[in-house]
């Protein structure tokens, strides 16, 4: 008797070449037709704002050339950068101070440090200018010294800036000061580092990673925010452009140079910005 065999069930042969087909499925990209309509529709809104602007005879492009780097403008232009830098160092150091307050276990000292931010933060720059630019109404005399007439523009410039700045950067420090660990600050504890050495040496250098993104916004928005010293006569860019066009009325073209000096002093800080937090962000995932 024939030995009989056990045969395995088995599928049909694929058809010739199918097996072929599956094996290299072809990617196909994903068509973002909306996306590049989009694209091309903005580009040509920008390339007819160009146009617009660089055609139109009222810009009167020659003379922003003209007047871009007088002697006037380019005087207007350094008082703008050093009150810029006197204003954010002078902000800074008391706004550190500000913050440690706020951050210390004293409730007095939290309560004078909150109710300074509560203050300068709740009025608008102009009117504090115009307050201590009219200081002597108030006070003639302190200490026997007369106030009428004590305080130039660019001395009142300095204070008011500093002292509105000086509300901002406290949060901006207490904020980074915050964000510290905890174990950091009783790991320095631990090995005897004093309070001094613990916030220069431990807090600080981690604190800058959080304090430098908003204090360069803060640095760009006081560079821009100076020419509102031009209302109490301090002759900044602003002002020394409005000099000029209130002589010539050339109103359109004097703006614009302060508008390209503003642009390009702006973009400067933006760049060095972006150096400074790539600096402290060394060894983080945010670092590029």
């Amino acid at each position: 008797m024939p030995a009989q065999t056990d045969t395995l069930p088995h599928s049909p042969p694929a058809p010739h070449g199918k097996s072929d087909r599956t094996d290299r499925l072809r990617i196909v990209p994903v068509r973002r037709t909306g996306q590049w309509a989009a694209a091309a529709a903005v580009l040509a809104l920008l390339a007819l704002v160009l146009n617009s602007v660089v055609r139109n005879d009222a810009f009167q492009w020659d003379v922003v050339a003209e007047y871009l780097t007088t002697a006037a403008v380019l005087r207007g232009l350094g008082l703008t950068l050093w009150l810029t830098a006197l204003v954010m160092v002078l902000g800074f150091a008391l706004g550190t101070l500000l913050a440690v307050l706020r951050l210390s276990a004293n409730r007095v000292l939290q309560a004078v440090s909150w109710g300074y931010i509560w203050l300068f933060r709740s009025t608008p720059i102009l009117v504090q200018l115009l307050f201590w630019f009219n200081i002597g109404a108030l006070y003639p005399e302190i200490l026997g010294v007369r106030t009428v007439n004590l305080l130039g523009p660019v001395t009142v410039a300095v204070v008011g800036l500093t002292l509105h700045e000086a509300a901002y950067a406290a949060e901006v420090v207490r904020g980074g000061i915050l964000s510290v660990e905890r174990g950091q600050i009783e790991a320095a504890q631990s090995l005897g580092l004093g309070p001094w050495r613990r916030f220069r040496r431990i807090v600080l250098p981690q604190a800058m990673r959080s304090i430098v993104p908003p204090a360069g916004n803060m640095l760009i928005g006081t560079l821009k925010g100076t020419s509102i010293v031009s209302i109490i006569a301090v002759q900044d860019l602003l002002y020394s452009v409005q000099l000029v066009y209130h002589r010539t009325y050339q109103v359109i073209p004097l703006l614009l140079v302060a508008t390209l000096w503003y642009a390009a002093v702006t973009s400067l800080l933006g760049i060095g910005q972006h150096y400074v937090e790539r600096h402290y962000a060394r060894g983080t995932a945010g670092a590029r």
